[in-house]
């Protein structure tokens, strides 16, 4: 192990930093999410996720890439929304193996209600805490470290810019 670039003793203390604020943002917009909606994270980001694609309708395979999960827990998520009347599946007419997921006007409601909440917290947990210049500096330091990673397998944020979902 020679070879280990061993962090050095700023760097080491940056990475613990960058993980606990990580992490504990990440933690927070759950709670909030959970608390004031009623809606776990991963289930707000498959209804955002849904929202955004035409007619609000994805394949099962292509949303689980989107939202960084496997086949059967994003079915066991979808199988949730759909209790909640959220979400509906239908069958692929081209391939008997495939299905869709399709948001449902009391999904989009309920994510319409929930996006506000969200929006406020992200704003203030993340962006109020930074000036214009950090926050351009967050983005060219995101870019660069996810510019080495594999997204593939991952989850992406939601737009909340109040645009069209």
């Amino acid at each position: 192990m020679s070879d280990t670039r061993w962090l050095t003793e700023r760097e080491q203390e940056v990475w613990r930093d960058f993980m606990a604020a990580f992490l504990g943002l990440t933690d927070q917009l759950a709670r909030q999410l959970q608390r004031d909606s009623a809606m776990p994270h991963a289930y707000y980001e498959i209804l955002v996720s849904l929202s955004e694609a035409p007619d609000r309708t994805l394949r099962m395979s292509e949303l689980a890439g989107l939202r960084g999960s496997s086949r059967s827990r994003l079915s066991h998520a979808v199988a949730r929304l759909e209790e909640a009347g959220w979400v509906m599946r239908r069958e692929c007419p081209t391939d008997k193996r495939g299905s869709f997921a399709v948001l449902t006007d009391r999904g989009f409601a309920a994510l319409e209600a929930a996006a506000p909440g969200h929006v406020a917290e992200v704003r203030e947990k993340l962006f109020d805490k930074l000036t214009p210049e950090q926050i351009e500096q967050l983005g060219e330091i995101s870019k660069a470290i996810l510019s080495g990673v594999d997204t593939s397998a991952t989850t992406c944020c939601p737009d909340l810019t109040g645009g069209d979902r």
